[in-house]
């Protein structure tokens, strides 16, 4: 028999959520974004006068929410001294180092893992993803769902779409451009989503990881959601761009003007 997250052991949501606290991942290679990404990590591309991270960051702020983590590989001394230099943007940023073997999201997330646990859940977004998805309504909807893990999605075009029941729960993965396709709850007709790169996870997340090494989310998420609850909340209408070409780079000028 599978095993559902135990309910009794997820917290009420909070009276404001200053005890959540996030990491932002900047530690790939950003390999689609060059020929910045040859001299530059791509955190530290900018759109309108403020790099990807800064953007970030002031977006986690809005949200009083300014415990942050930090990972690094690609010119991480480049972000290390961008961090120095702006005190942060008036939040507190702790490094994890990623300087030896760039980890992915997964590995990444769980080399951080003593940088998280504060017993609370917490938020990880990719530094190349700006939205305006508003985080008090994910975390409602994650206490709503009792969740494992919630994350943002959208009904736009994908390459790749996670596949969800009629009830937001997570039951697989799909590639639209190869056409494989994994399942890991064997159910009805599947609803397709495209992720939005903001997830909110219990802080028993470590004690559950199966994977080790370099892998990603995308592996943990699979694995884990037959036995526990992994749901999508759909922000469709939010602001949001994937800054993953330099072309992109127009696109979030025009939308994130501010």
């Amino acid at each position: 028999m599978s095993e559902e997250t135990d309910v009794s052991e997820l917290q009420s949501p909070p009276v404001g959520i200053n005890n959540i606290n996030a990491m932002i991942f900047c530690a790939g290679l950003g390999t689609r974004f060059k020929p910045w990404t040859d001299k530059h990590p791509k955190a530290l591309a900018i759109v309108n006068g403020k790099s990807l991270l800064q953007r970030n960051i002031e977006y986690l702020q809005q949200y009083n929410i300014t415990d942050v983590v930090v990972n690094v590989h690609h010119f991480p001394g480049q972000i290390i001294r961008a961090i120095e230099d702006n005190d942060g943007w008036g939040s507190n940023i702790q490094i994890s180092d990623e300087r030896d073997e760039v980890l992915e999201t997964g590995g990444g997330l769980l080399k951080a893992q003593e940088l998280l646990s504060n017993g609370n859940p917490f938020l990880t977004l990719n530094a190349d993803i700006l939205t305006d998805l508003n985080i008090n309504d994910l975390l409602s909807y994650h206490y709503e769902k009792k969740s494992l893990i919630s994350f943002g999605v959208t009904d736009r075009r994908s390459s790749r779409n996670f596949l969800f029941d009629d009830h937001e729960r997570l039951c697989g993965w799909q590639n639209n451009v190869t056409g494989e396709k994994r399942i890991s709850i064997q159910t009805g007709p599947l609803i397709q989503k495209a992720y939005s790169c903001v997830v909110v996870f219990e802080p028993n997340i470590f004690e559950l990881i199966p994977q080790r090494g370099k892998f990603s989310l995308v592996e943990t998420y699979l694995s884990l959601a037959a036995d526990h609850v992994i749901a999508g909340y759909d922000h469709t209408g939010d602001r949001f761009v994937d800054v993953g070409k330099p072309e992109s780079v127009a696109i979030a000028e025009e939308m994130f003007k501010d």
